[in-house]
């Protein structure tokens, strides 16, 4: 135990305040009961680096008593059993937060993921010493006093990131211990001990051993730290990168003209990009866009015979969408990616293009549900409303920063782009275009439906966005002009 320290209970139950009740109601029948875990291991790094603030978002309650005691203590309030065969209880708090409580355990048998046994303990130490890390392993009881079994409150203090225990042992138990290990230490800035770093490049290859869904959560946990570049070189170091993306791994050696890289290859480059996006972008999946930005680059170079990299972008955007795929991401999220991944050069053209291309293109992914009303009360950010468009505008920056355009690649195209919204929002937005003017109203009037009429209306559009048409009428009668101009296409021979 190490009564010296006592984390600041009052936060906790601020935010979660049945978890004092869950804690008396336990303690008071006779059985220990326990905040662990996470909430513990970030209010003690608040207290020894009073820099850091302490915000307990989730609250982990460990206790002696079986599941069903739990529920008696606790049979006026919802249960759900979400994992009863391994001790765990979820309790619906009155104001419908939900608590996850679970019996100490002990745990074997297992098979590099998930353990085949679980024993459920009466002691904390046999709970504790099961888990992964001496940070994740602290304890506190309901006045504050913090339980150090596995000298994680040391570990805190010096920066050290350690396996409980034996590290191979640790590892061998969820393989994906390794890729936490590396998650931890970007986001507390900690080293991480010689014994656990070499029983991870030991092991780096037994991570194909875990779903990609689990992995994919971790590598997007790591990109949401504020120093991810370190966690790329974390895996590059222990040779997990090589395993879990080999498209990366491949951007190392592959050079790069050193007029606009003086930095070095690709890889080199991607790694700057990621580092100073750590600096501004909070998104990680902006961050992983980041990271896969020019992995076409290997590709388009051995195409075009070793002369250039021309087309990176559309060849990195086909890779992108495996990866996301293979990483088992929602199709929204792959549909983010690619986006990011296969604009990132075409973006660069923003300050050439006309204006209606450029409404359309700020307007990729645009949330139709916030209508202008809402934009002009200042209700909504305008990367609230241009949720894809400002993303990549961070790639850009992030890219443009870590190669020789530095702010002469981005600042341009900043700066247009704020004239592009503000034309959005005085003239019009691609939303207000297709209001005045659609196939609906063309086809009622005797056009036929087909690529020559999407082709007419892209015209028109492109017109209004343009602020050259501004009413119905004069929409109607500039697309029924170009109608009577446009070739008839192979829709209209079917006829």
């Amino acid at each position: 135990m190490n009564g010296n320290y006592h984390i600041d209970t009052d936060a906790v139950f601020e935010r979660h305040p049945f978890a004092r009740e869950i804690l008396d109601r336990l303690n008071a029948a006779g059985y220990e009961a326990v905040l662990i875990g996470g909430v513990v291991r970030d209010a003690m790094r608040s207290i020894l680096d009073q820099s850091i603030a302490f915000s307990p978002h989730e609250v982990d309650i460990a206790t002696s008593a079986l599941p069903q005691e739990v529920r008696r203590l606790f049979r006026d309030r919802p249960i759900v059993g979400v994992g009863e065969e391994f001790g765990v209880l979820v309790i619906a708090a009155p104001d419908s937060q939900q608590y996850e409580v679970a019996t100490f355990r002990t745990e074997g048998d297992y098979d590099g993921r998930w353990p085949g046994k679980v024993e459920l303990v009466r002691d904390l130490a046999g709970d504790v010493n099961r888990r992964d890390l001496t940070i994740n392993g602290l304890a506190a009881t309901r006045d504050g006093t913090v339980i150090d079994l596995v000298g994680g409150v040391e570990d805190l203090k010096v920066g050290r990131i350690r396996a409980i225990g034996d590290p191979h042992l640790r590892f061998s138990e969820d393989y994906l211990r390794m890729l936490r290990t590396i998650r931890f230490a970007c986001g507390t800035d900690g080293k991480i001990d010689p014994a656990t770093a070499a029983a991870i490049a030991e092991n780096a290859g037994k991570i194909e051993l875990i779903s990609w869904e689990r992995i994919r959560d971790e590598i997007l946990r790591t990109l949401a730290t504020p120093t991810s570049a370190r966690g790329l070189e974390l895996l590059d170091e222990f040779g997990l990168l090589a395993h879990i993306f080999p498209e990366v791994s491949a951007m190392k050696g592959v050079p790069q003209p050193e007029e606009y890289h003086p930095e070095g290859d690709v890889y080199v480059h991607t790694l700057l990009a990621l580092r100073i996006a750590d600096r501004f972008v909070s998104d990680p999946l902006v961050k992983l866009a980041i990271l896969l930005h020019d992995i076409g680059k290997p590709k388009a170079l051995a195409r075009n015979n070793g002369v250039n990299m021309g087309g990176h972008d559309a060849i990195g955007a086909r890779m992108a969408r495996k990866i996301g795929t293979r990483l088992r991401m929602s199709k929204h999220e792959v549909a983010r990616l690619v986006f990011l991944v296969k604009n990132h050069m075409r973006i660069a053209d923003f300050p050439k293009m006309g204006r209606g291309k450029q409404v359309r293109f700020v307007s990729e992914g645009i949330d139709s549900s916030i209508d202008s009303k809402t934009v002009e009360s200042q209700q909504v950010s305008l990367r609230g409303r241009y949720p894809l468009f400002f993303d990549l505008l961070q790639v850009l920056v992030a890219d443009c920063e870590a190669c020789a355009h530095k702010s002469s690649g981005w600042a341009p195209i900043l700066r247009e782009t704020l004239c592009v919204v503000d034309h959005m929002e005085r003239v019009c937005d691609l939303k207000k275009a297709r209001a005045l003017v659609d196939g609906h109203v063309l086809i009622a009037m005797g056009a036929r439906p087909g690529p020559r009429l999407g082709k007419v209306l892209e015209a028109v559009h492109d017109r209004i966005l343009a602020g050259e048409i501004g009413t119905q009428q004069e929409a109607i009668a500039a697309a029924m002009d170009l109608l009577s101009e446009y070739p008839k296409g192979n829709e209209d021979r079917r006829r």
